[in-house]
């Protein structure tokens, strides 16, 4: 059956207010286009396509409130990495889906339709795994997921913990991860870059390191990594998250480096909220805020996005699966809130989080795409993004994931 949508404000599109979706493709972008079996009048509200989480930890989230456990009293990342094995030691496979679960559910309900997930593979039971490898399976139809294998306690640092990310990449894990600044000397974080790129390469499977999530300037792994997938012509399949100290570097090295990620052509994820959190922990004044440069990035045609990391964890306890609450944290530290930088605004938690994920050629609203996509409660992009607006409905082959009423207020004029 044919559906129109229309009566739009189509982001990044200046003259067409409708779409016609037909077996779940959108076949027609435009506008007075031919009538349907089925019209929906989205209210003249702001069409997008459905927001991307190109990083999240499913298997910590709600860990920290469920299983009755304090999180770190420093606030430290490395506290609370030392922290996580007591919390993995009572995970199973049905608690592992029963907590995730919740954790999606708070993202699909604000409109997230696409979510990269890192996996704590330094288990040898490999129980979230192959939890996350079910979850995966059960809700493609609401809901895409990528599987990051992530070792959690590091290659080198954890014991046999490079061959278990092997492993998982056999098992079935889309993606391969690290912590090299978490390994215990740098010639050993140096040698886990290596061996994630070869094991990308030998798998064929995308790259995501948690990179530089530190304030040290001298933690400058991303360097490595950006080098090995240059020459290996490798970027476009990577992404460097968080590079926290890439914001404390000195401009000569930065500019250096800006030229070479152009290059490589390499992704970029900053996680606002949790590093603000995390990092400066050890300044005083002028205290550093933990972002990347993202607003050079930004200059350079660089692709970075947003994402939320966590939610209520050992390294959290905020997160509830609002893209708009990232975005809104991120553009503020990034300072990005210039006309010009708010028109595409929204690619930070959209189109820039698909390229991370590599499905740019699937995602977004043009003709020939599945009809994915998500109304905000605003009509331009300037009053959403102000505003902090939720998500009216989301739409998932063509059919609603969820559907809410504008809510309304009858406030008395003598106020």
């Amino acid at each position: 059956m044919k559906k129109k949508f229309f009566n739009a404000k189509i982001y990044r599109n200046d003259t067409a207010t409708e779409l016609i979706v037909e077996n779940g493709k959108i076949t027609e972008i435009g506008t007075n286009l031919s009538k349907c079996e089925e019209e929906i009048d989205l209210g003249g509200k702001l069409v997008m396509p459905p927001y991307v989480d190109p990083h999240l930890h499913l298997d910590y989230v709600y860990t920290l409130s469920e299983l009755g456990q304090e999180g770190a009293g420093s606030g430290t990342l490395y506290e609370a990495i030392e922290l996580w094995p007591k919390f993995k030691e009572t995970l199973t496979v049905e608690s592992v889906k029963k907590l995730a679960m919740k954790g999606i559910k708070d993202e699909v309900s604000q409109g997230v339709q696409h979510i990269r997930t890192h996996i704590d593979v330094t288990d040898p039971n490999f129980t979230a795994l192959k939890a996350m490898l079910e979850m995966k399976e059960d809700l493609k139809d609401t809901l895409d997921i990528q599987i990051v294998a992530f070792p959690q306690q590091g290659m080198y640092t954890y014991k046999g913990g490079r061959d278990l990310v092997e492993e998982a990449l056999k098992m079935g894990a889309d993606v391969v991860g690290g912590i090299p600044h978490y390994e215990p000397a740098r010639e050993f974080g140096e040698k886990s870059v290596h061996d994630i790129v070869d094991l990308g390469l030998k798998y064929d499977k995308m790259i995501d390191v948690h990179c530089d999530e530190t304030d040290d300037p001298n933690s400058r792994f991303v360097e490595l990594l950006n080098a090995l997938v240059l020459m290996e012509d490798f970027g476009t399949k990577t992404t460097a998250s968080h590079t926290c100290s890439f914001g404390s570097a000195d401009d000569s090295y930065a500019f250096r480096m800006m030229d070479l990620f152009k290059k490589s052509k390499m992704n970029f994820i900053s996680c606002p909220t949790e590093n603000a959190y995390l990092q400066g922990r050890q300044d005083t004044y002028p205290k550093r805020r933990g972002l990347t440069r993202v607003k050079e990035f930004i200059e350079n045609g660089i692709n970075v996005a947003f994402a939320q990391d966590s939610i209520n964890d050992p390294w959290y306890p905020m997160g509830n699966g609002n893209m708009m609450n990232i975005l809104d944290n991120g553009i503020h530290l990034a300072q990005t809130m210039s006309p010009e930088e708010i028109k595409t605004i929204f690619d930070l938690i959209t189109y820039n989080g698909a390229r991370c994920l590599t499905i740019q050629n699937s995602y977004g609203l043009e003709v020939g795409k599945a009809a994915n996509f998500i109304v905000l409660n605003e009509s331009s992009v300037y009053d959403a993004v102000r505003k902090r607006v939720a998500v009216l409905a989301s739409v998932r082959d063509g059919d609603f994931l969820f559907r809410r009423k504008e809510m309304a207020y009858d406030i008395p004029l003598s106020l």
